[in-house]
């Protein structure tokens, strides 16, 4: 084994949520519970599952928490910012995710996490309406605000480390725009300037967050961390990133059964894939510019998993199409349908139909979790900039497309860039090849 410089998971880890609706108020309602014994933590990798180490007599299969020091569950302090003002509690109650008896037991602990003023801008997610928002004069002042709740909740929490996850609404779509997005000092001139078109607030949160030393995940397909300024940010506060957009539902399917087509070497004519969802996620991306987001980042899981440069007979000109439509009576209950036109041996179609009816927050909360516990290893081990091993957690993983490199969407090489990963922290050899 080789001595991997990893500094232990020692003192109390602070995840400060941006957004506290369904998906956040899941996730800590679900780690609470499960620190109590009253829950189990199901559907986290960190938790979960194993992986092998060595090879031949040296082979064996541990959890993550055997093989490198990942925080304890018993150690995390939660805080939040919402525009919203109601506290966890009250949140959690609202969202109709849990059911009472699974949050009632945790009440006092969620009542204690009351959001603070989120900084908030109506351009960019108009179906909202809260008014606990901070009063910003700039961006700039946006970030120095953002840095001081940072600040005072470590300080105030006795938290050693801090990671800051976006589990907010989708904002609209902003284009990266390489006069602001692709120089630091050019992204601070523009914050400075108050350049509200070119930066978003999400990016507001993401600055204050590395500034302040704190690992920063993008969990919505916002243009927030994937732009050259912010590498450059990274590089510079020796801080992990990772984004974008957690993968739940759909796009897990996606991009765990476009493989196989592609292994077997099938045929695709077409993928159609719809949703209907009706929290408050279905209801901004109601909004046409705010889906235009979400389509970007789930458009992208296909095209990088069946290539017709690799397959031209296969996968030339296939149709590909994204729905989302916002429909309350679901609520939480997202379903989602694949209608996926293949064809085989000499051209003959056939069809395959995947209809999911899943419940967006359960699947999302095992995701927040173990991106904030990894993100925060990943600090720990001295690693910056885009953390690619995440990938497996995400709809459009970052890569860098300034140099022509592609995003990695294909979970079972996702799933070997996160062992090796694990391996390569906890002193054992990154044996696994990504073919």
């Amino acid at each position: 084994m080789e001595k991997v410089n990893v500094k232990p998971a020692e003192g109390k880890l602070g995840i400060m949520v941006v957004g506290n609706g369904a998906v956040a108020t899941t996730f800590m309602t679900g780690v609470l519970m499960a620190r109590k014994g009253l829950a189990k933590p199901i559907g986290s990798m960190t938790q979960y599952d194993k992986i092998r180490v060595g090879r031949g007599a040296d082979k064996k299969y541990m959890k993550y928490g055997d093989i490198v020091s990942i925080a304890n569950l018993n150690d995390i302090v939660f805080g939040t910012w919402d525009v919203y003002p109601q506290n966890a509690y009250q949140s959690a109650m609202y969202a109709e995710v849990l059911k009472p008896k699974d949050i009632e037991p945790v009440r006092e602990e969620l009542e204690k996490i009351v959001p603070m003023k989120a900084a908030f801008d109506k351009n960019y997610a108009k179906r909202l309406d809260g008014d606990n928002v901070k009063d910003c004069k700039t961006r700039w002042d946006m970030v120095e605000q953002l840095r001081e709740d940072i600040r005072n909740f470590k300080q105030q929490n006795g938290c050693s480390r801090i990671v800051v996850l976006w589990a907010a609404s989708t904002e609209i779509y902003v284009p990266v725009y390489e006069p602001v997005h692709n120089r630091l000092a050019d992204l601070e001139a523009a914050m400075k300037a108050d350049d509200r078109e070119h930066v978003a607030p999400s990016m507001c949160y993401a600055y204050a967050a590395l500034t302040e030393g704190a690992p920063f995940v993008m969990g919505a397909p916002n243009t927030t961390v994937d732009i050259p300024a912010m590498w450059e940010l990274a590089e510079k506060t020796k801080m992990p990133i990772a984004g974008k957009d957690f993968k739940t539902g759909q796009t897990l399917v996606k991009s765990g059964f476009a493989p196989i087509i592609g292994t077997r070497c099938l045929g695709l004519d077409g993928w159609f894939s719809t949703n209907i969802l009706g929290n408050r996620d279905g209801l901004v991306l109601d909004e046409p510019q705010n889906f235009r987001t979400k389509e970007v980042s789930k458009l992208s899981t296909l095209e990088t998993i069946l290539k017709a440069e690799d397959q031209p007979d296969l996968y030339t000109d296939y149709y590909h199409k994204v729905r989302i439509n916002y429909y309350p009576p679901r609520n939480d209950n997202k379903e989602s349908w694949d209608n996926i036109d293949i064809f085989g041996w000499m051209g003959y179609p056939m069809q395959i139909k995947i209809n999911f009816l899943c419940r967006d927050s359960i699947l999302a909360a095992p995701v927040c979790l173990d991106l904030c516990l990894l993100i925060d290893l990943a600090a720990r081990a001295g690693r910056f900039g885009t953390q690619r091993f995440l990938s497996f957690f995400l709809k459009s993983p970052m890569h860098d497309y300034t140099q022509g490199e592609e995003a990695v969407n294909h979970l079972y090489r996702q799933h070997t860039m996160l062992k090796n990963a694990i391996r390569e922290m906890g002193g054992y050899e990154a044996d696994e090849e990504i073919d």
